[in-house]
Protein backbone atom coordinates (compact mmCIF):
# COMPACT_ATOMS: atom_id res chain seq x y z
CA UNK A 1 0.00 0.00 0.00
CA UNK A 2 0.97 4.11 -0.36
CA UNK A 3 0.43 6.71 1.83
CA UNK A 4 -1.72 9.00 0.16
CA UNK A 5 1.91 11.43 -0.37
CA UNK A 6 3.09 8.49 -2.50
CA UNK A 7 -0.06 7.45 -3.84
CA UNK A 8 -0.34 11.66 -5.20
CA UNK A 9 2.98 11.09 -6.46
CA UNK A 10 2.16 7.99 -8.76
CA UNK A 11 -0.84 9.53 -9.72
CA UNK A 12 0.90 12.79 -10.66
CA UNK A 13 -1.81 14.50 -8.34
CA UNK A 14 -1.80 16.88 -5.27
CA UNK A 15 -2.61 15.54 -1.86
CA UNK A 16 -5.58 18.16 -0.90
CA UNK A 17 -6.88 16.42 -4.42
CA UNK A 18 -7.22 12.97 -3.29
CA UNK A 19 -8.36 14.24 0.40
CA UNK A 20 -11.31 16.30 -1.68
CA UNK A 21 -12.02 12.75 -4.09
CA UNK A 22 -12.63 11.04 -0.80
CA UNK A 23 -14.43 13.69 1.28
CA UNK A 24 -17.62 13.19 -1.91
CA UNK A 25 -16.74 9.68 -2.48
CA UNK A 26 -15.12 9.38 -5.58
CA UNK A 27 -11.70 7.87 -4.54
CA UNK A 28 -12.19 6.29 -1.35
CA UNK A 29 -8.88 5.13 0.29
CA UNK A 30 -7.99 1.32 0.58
CA UNK A 31 -7.70 1.50 4.05
CA UNK A 32 -7.86 4.54 6.76
CA UNK A 33 -5.84 3.86 10.36
CA UNK A 34 -8.28 4.00 13.09
CA UNK A 35 -5.86 5.33 15.36
CA UNK A 36 -3.79 7.82 13.31
CA UNK A 37 -6.30 8.54 10.35
CA UNK A 38 -3.56 8.27 7.85
CA UNK A 39 -5.13 6.92 4.46
CA UNK A 40 -3.37 4.55 2.30
CA UNK A 41 -3.89 3.37 -1.17
CA UNK A 42 -3.49 0.56 -3.52
CA UNK A 43 -1.70 0.62 -6.84
CA UNK A 44 -5.18 -0.78 -8.53
CA UNK A 45 -6.84 2.51 -7.36
CA UNK A 46 -4.71 4.17 -9.95
CA UNK A 47 -7.05 2.64 -12.56
CA UNK A 48 -9.86 5.08 -10.94
CA UNK A 49 -8.19 7.60 -10.56
CA UNK A 50 -7.17 7.61 -14.21
CA UNK A 51 -10.54 7.65 -15.06
CA UNK A 52 -11.49 10.64 -12.86
CA UNK A 53 -8.85 12.98 -13.99
CA UNK A 54 -9.50 12.32 -17.54
CA UNK A 55 -13.08 12.81 -17.54
CA UNK A 56 -12.64 15.79 -15.46
CA UNK A 57 -10.33 17.12 -17.83
CA UNK A 58 -12.97 16.71 -20.82
CA UNK A 59 -15.09 18.99 -18.84
CA UNK A 60 -17.32 16.49 -17.24
CA UNK A 61 -18.28 17.67 -13.61
CA UNK A 62 -17.55 15.44 -10.30
CA UNK A 63 -20.95 14.58 -10.23
CA UNK A 64 -20.84 13.52 -13.57
CA UNK A 65 -17.47 11.55 -13.37
CA UNK A 66 -18.87 9.95 -10.21
CA UNK A 67 -22.19 8.50 -11.64
CA UNK A 68 -19.86 7.56 -15.11
CA UNK A 69 -17.43 5.51 -12.72
CA UNK A 70 -20.44 4.11 -10.66
CA UNK A 71 -22.75 2.85 -13.92
CA UNK A 72 -18.76 0.40 -13.84
CA UNK A 73 -18.66 0.97 -17.66
CA UNK A 74 -16.14 -0.91 -19.25
CA UNK A 75 -12.85 0.20 -21.13
CA UNK A 76 -14.61 0.37 -24.79
CA UNK A 77 -17.40 1.86 -23.48
CA UNK A 78 -15.21 4.87 -21.77
CA UNK A 79 -12.88 4.94 -24.60
CA UNK A 80 -16.40 5.77 -26.79
CA UNK A 81 -17.29 8.26 -24.37
CA UNK A 82 -13.99 10.22 -24.00
CA UNK A 83 -13.41 10.03 -27.81
CA UNK A 84 -17.01 11.69 -28.32
CA UNK A 85 -15.98 13.91 -25.94
CA UNK A 86 -12.60 14.81 -27.17
CA UNK A 87 -14.28 15.35 -30.62
CA UNK A 88 -16.60 17.66 -29.04
CA UNK A 89 -13.41 19.71 -27.62
CA UNK A 90 -12.05 19.41 -30.39
CA UNK A 91 -14.82 21.16 -32.52
CA UNK A 92 -15.16 24.02 -29.81
CA UNK A 93 -11.35 24.97 -30.05
CA UNK A 94 -11.77 24.79 -33.93
CA UNK A 95 -14.80 27.65 -33.43
CA UNK A 96 -12.90 29.28 -30.97
CA UNK A 97 -9.68 29.46 -33.00
CA UNK A 98 -11.65 30.81 -36.07
CA UNK A 99 -13.33 33.41 -33.67
CA UNK A 100 -9.90 34.44 -32.62
CA UNK A 101 -8.87 34.77 -36.62
CA UNK A 102 -11.65 37.09 -36.95
CA UNK A 103 -10.83 39.17 -34.12
CA UNK A 104 -7.06 39.39 -35.16
CA UNK A 105 -8.70 40.22 -38.96
CA UNK A 106 -10.71 42.85 -37.74
CA UNK A 107 -8.19 44.20 -35.71
CA UNK A 108 -5.74 44.71 -38.61
CA UNK A 109 -8.64 46.51 -40.29
CA UNK A 110 -8.84 48.99 -37.51
CA UNK A 111 -5.14 49.66 -37.13
CA UNK A 112 -5.74 50.23 -41.31
CA UNK A 113 -8.45 52.56 -41.21
CA UNK A 114 -7.35 56.40 -41.77
CA UNK A 115 -4.09 54.90 -43.90
CA UNK A 116 -3.49 54.13 -47.75
CA UNK A 117 -4.68 50.85 -48.83
CA UNK A 118 -1.48 48.64 -49.71
CA UNK A 119 -3.46 46.64 -51.97
CA UNK A 120 -4.38 47.17 -55.98
CA UNK A 121 -7.37 47.13 -56.94
CA UNK A 122 -8.06 46.42 -60.54
CA UNK A 123 -11.16 46.69 -62.90
CA UNK A 124 -11.48 44.28 -65.67
CA UNK A 125 -14.59 42.54 -67.37
CA UNK A 126 -15.35 38.75 -66.38
CA UNK A 127 -15.99 36.30 -68.77
CA UNK A 128 -19.01 34.15 -68.85
CA UNK A 129 -18.46 30.80 -67.19
CA UNK A 130 -20.34 27.01 -67.40
CA UNK A 131 -19.93 26.08 -63.61
CA UNK A 132 -20.59 22.77 -62.41
CA UNK A 133 -21.53 23.47 -58.58
CA UNK A 134 -22.69 22.34 -55.35
CA UNK A 135 -24.45 24.48 -52.91
CA UNK A 136 -25.65 24.85 -49.17
CA UNK A 137 -26.54 27.30 -46.34
CA UNK A 138 -24.27 28.99 -44.10
CA UNK A 139 -25.55 31.07 -40.96
CA UNK A 140 -23.70 33.81 -41.85
CA UNK A 141 -21.21 35.91 -44.09
CA UNK A 142 -18.65 35.02 -41.21
CA UNK A 143 -15.57 33.24 -42.51
CA UNK A 144 -16.25 30.71 -39.66
CA UNK A 145 -19.56 30.00 -41.02
CA UNK A 146 -18.73 29.64 -44.48
CA UNK A 147 -15.78 27.90 -44.41
CA UNK A 148 -17.40 24.75 -42.43
CA UNK A 149 -20.15 24.57 -45.78
CA UNK A 150 -17.62 25.55 -48.82
CA UNK A 151 -15.08 23.10 -47.55
CA UNK A 152 -17.09 19.68 -47.81
CA UNK A 153 -18.90 20.92 -50.90
CA UNK A 154 -15.48 21.52 -52.82
CA UNK A 155 -14.36 17.74 -51.66
CA UNK A 156 -17.59 16.68 -52.82
CA UNK A 157 -17.64 18.58 -55.73
CA UNK A 158 -13.96 17.41 -56.84
CA UNK A 159 -14.88 13.84 -55.94
CA UNK A 160 -17.97 13.18 -58.11
CA UNK A 161 -15.97 15.19 -61.04
CA UNK A 162 -13.06 13.05 -61.14
CA UNK A 163 -15.12 9.73 -60.68
CA UNK A 164 -17.31 11.06 -63.98
CA UNK A 165 -13.68 11.77 -65.82
CA UNK A 166 -14.14 15.20 -66.29
CA UNK A 167 -11.44 17.64 -66.09
CA UNK A 168 -11.61 21.30 -64.74
CA UNK A 169 -10.87 23.97 -67.07
CA UNK A 170 -10.01 26.13 -64.67
CA UNK A 171 -9.76 27.42 -61.41
CA UNK A 172 -12.65 27.30 -58.95
CA UNK A 173 -15.46 29.72 -58.35
CA UNK A 174 -17.30 30.63 -55.00
CA UNK A 175 -20.06 33.36 -55.13
CA UNK A 176 -22.87 34.23 -52.28
CA UNK A 177 -26.53 35.18 -51.99
CA UNK A 178 -28.97 35.57 -49.46
CA UNK A 179 -30.61 32.33 -49.18
CA UNK A 180 -34.49 32.61 -50.48
CA UNK A 181 -36.99 32.81 -47.70
CA UNK A 182 -34.70 32.45 -45.25
CA UNK A 183 -34.81 34.27 -42.29
CA UNK A 184 -31.48 35.74 -40.07
CA UNK A 185 -28.87 37.04 -42.64
CA UNK A 186 -28.61 33.25 -43.52
CA UNK A 187 -26.35 32.66 -47.19
CA UNK A 188 -26.19 30.36 -49.75
CA UNK A 189 -23.07 29.55 -50.71
CA UNK A 190 -22.32 27.95 -54.26
CA UNK A 191 -19.15 26.37 -55.00
CA UNK A 192 -18.33 25.61 -58.68
CA UNK A 193 -15.47 24.41 -61.01
CA UNK A 194 -15.79 25.44 -64.42
CA UNK A 195 -16.07 22.40 -67.33
CA UNK A 196 -16.91 22.29 -70.77
CA UNK A 197 -19.84 22.39 -72.88
CA UNK A 198 -19.86 18.82 -73.12
CA UNK A 199 -20.39 18.12 -69.51
CA UNK A 200 -24.13 17.43 -68.47
CA UNK A 201 -25.39 17.67 -64.65
CA UNK A 202 -26.38 13.98 -65.50
CA UNK A 203 -23.10 13.10 -65.53
CA UNK A 204 -22.04 14.18 -62.15
CA UNK A 205 -25.24 12.97 -60.45
CA UNK A 206 -26.82 13.76 -57.18
CA UNK A 207 -26.85 17.55 -56.68
CA UNK A 208 -24.89 19.03 -58.65
CA UNK A 209 -25.97 21.31 -61.16
CA UNK A 210 -24.45 22.93 -64.06
CA UNK A 211 -25.40 26.36 -64.30
CA UNK A 212 -24.51 29.71 -66.62
CA UNK A 213 -22.62 31.79 -65.09
CA UNK A 214 -22.99 35.24 -66.92
CA UNK A 215 -20.25 37.71 -67.97
CA UNK A 216 -19.84 41.00 -66.25
CA UNK A 217 -18.74 44.07 -67.93
CA UNK A 218 -16.77 45.55 -65.18
CA UNK A 219 -15.81 44.16 -61.73
CA UNK A 220 -13.60 45.80 -58.87
CA UNK A 221 -10.60 43.18 -58.45
CA UNK A 222 -8.28 42.67 -56.22
CA UNK A 223 -5.97 39.32 -54.62
CA UNK A 224 -6.07 38.31 -51.28
CA UNK A 225 -3.26 36.42 -50.48
CA UNK A 226 -3.48 34.03 -47.23
CA UNK A 227 -6.10 32.28 -45.48
CA UNK A 228 -10.20 33.33 -46.43
CA UNK A 229 -10.55 33.16 -42.64
CA UNK A 230 -8.53 36.42 -42.46
CA UNK A 231 -10.31 38.30 -45.89
CA UNK A 232 -11.62 40.68 -43.87
CA UNK A 233 -9.00 43.32 -44.40
CA UNK A 234 -8.74 42.95 -47.97
CA UNK A 235 -12.46 42.73 -48.46
CA UNK A 236 -12.86 46.02 -47.07
CA UNK A 237 -10.46 47.57 -48.92
CA UNK A 238 -12.36 46.58 -51.76
CA UNK A 239 -14.97 47.83 -50.33
CA UNK A 240 -13.78 51.42 -49.14
CA UNK A 241 -12.19 51.35 -53.24
CA UNK A 242 -15.56 51.51 -54.57
CA UNK A 243 -16.97 53.58 -52.33
CA UNK A 244 -14.33 56.59 -52.37
CA UNK A 245 -14.37 56.50 -56.64
CA UNK A 246 -18.16 57.01 -56.60
CA UNK A 247 -19.08 53.08 -57.68
CA UNK A 248 -21.98 51.05 -56.76
CA UNK A 249 -21.63 47.34 -56.50
CA UNK A 250 -24.22 45.08 -58.78
CA UNK A 251 -25.18 41.75 -58.48
CA UNK A 252 -23.01 38.85 -55.93
CA UNK A 253 -19.65 38.81 -55.43
CA UNK A 254 -17.24 36.15 -56.50
CA UNK A 255 -14.16 34.44 -55.01
CA UNK A 256 -11.58 33.26 -57.95
CA UNK A 257 -9.32 30.77 -56.40
CA UNK A 258 -6.25 31.28 -58.34
CA UNK A 259 -4.01 28.70 -55.97
CA UNK A 260 -5.09 26.76 -52.65
CA UNK A 261 -2.02 24.26 -51.71
CA UNK A 262 -1.90 22.20 -48.45
CA UNK A 263 -1.03 25.08 -46.20
CA UNK A 264 -3.90 27.75 -46.28
CA UNK A 265 -1.51 30.46 -45.30
CA UNK A 266 0.00 30.43 -49.43
CA UNK A 267 -3.75 30.46 -50.35
CA UNK A 268 -4.28 32.81 -53.28
CA UNK A 269 -7.72 34.35 -54.33
CA UNK A 270 -9.25 36.99 -56.29
CA UNK A 271 -12.25 38.72 -54.77
CA UNK A 272 -14.54 40.07 -57.99
CA UNK A 273 -16.83 42.41 -57.03
CA UNK A 274 -19.42 43.37 -60.06
CA UNK A 275 -19.94 46.98 -60.46
CA UNK A 276 -22.98 48.75 -61.92
CA UNK A 277 -22.83 50.31 -65.73
CA UNK A 278 -20.86 53.71 -65.69
CA UNK A 279 -22.92 57.07 -65.80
Amino acid sequence: MFTIGDFAKHGRVSVRMLRHYDAIGLLRPARVDPASGYRYYEAGQLARLNRVIALKELGFSLDQVGSILDERLGAEELRGMLRLRQAELESAMAAAAARLTEVEARLRTIESEGSMSAVDIVVKSLPPVRLAELTGVAGSYQPQDIGPVIGPLYDELCRRIEAAGVVPTGPGIAYYEEAPGAEGGTVLVHAGLPVGAAVRAEDLGGAVRVVELPGVERAATVVHRGSMDGVLPTAQALARWIDTNGQRSAGYARELTLSCPEDRDQWVTELQEPLAPAV
